[in-house]
């Protein structure tokens, strides 16, 4: 998945997965906001509420929150149907009560998926959302390496995979994210990429 054509000259998606977490997202919301970025943030519902205030000021700052499920089983490709809608279902619900904005997109857990998926998606208006480049940060504990996975011939039109909740430690003890998050916002802009979120961009191409 790429973002769409009508979208993707001179822009890429910053995506944030498992949040929002109460130490991590509000620095990152402050990073973001220095570099003037914009991020999708994957919230996972059950996190979203107890910390509801921490996702509408995502929200309040001018970043999307789309459905990364309810729970964020980590055998949730294997689900049946019937469990797995009511995984998504409530994200969707948890999701739209906190923020007054129904999640246009949805990440399954790990990107894994199974034939059930789609129809589900589609019953809901829902986009499943992948992305073209990972940085395996809930498990590198390298923000150099993490970066480099990232900005490795970096074009307009991709989508990058972070992670403000579950988010590895470096050796210091900060989250990796906080570590690699300036050098690839520095990164964006010395190529000339901007931010966009997958809502933004959707809005592009259907217009």
């Amino acid at each position: 998945m790429r973002l769409p054509e009508a979208a993707a000259p001179g822009h890429i998606a910053l995506t944030l997965d498992d949040g929002p977490d109460p130490e991590v997202t509000p620095p990152v919301l402050d990073l973001l906001d220095r570099y003037r970025a914009t991020a999708t943030f994957f919230c996972i519902g059950a996190r979203a509420q107890r910390h509801p205030d921490l996702c509408r000021e995502i929200v309040r700052r001018g970043h999307a929150v789309e459905n990364h499920s309810q729970h964020h089983r980590h055998h949730f490709a294997t689900f049946g149907p019937r469990r797995m809608a009511r995984e998504i279902e409530a994200g969707q619900d948890a999701l739209a009560t906190i923020t007054d904005q129904r999640p246009r997109f949805f990440r399954p857990t790990a990107g894994l998926r199974n034939p059930f998926l789609e129809p589900i998606l589609a019953r809901h208006g829902l986009h499943l959302a992948s992305w073209t480049r990972r940085s395996y940060d809930t498990c590198n504990r390298d923000a150099l390496d993490v970066t480099a996975r990232l900005t490795r011939a970096l074009a307009a039109g991709d989508i990058l995979l972070l992670h403000d909740g579950n988010a590895a430690r470096t050796v210091a003890g900060t989250p990796v994210i906080l570590a690699a998050l300036p050098r690839l916002l520095d990164a964006l802009a010395a190529a000339g990429l901007r931010t966009i979120t997958l809502r933004s961009a959707l809005a592009l191409a259907t217009a």
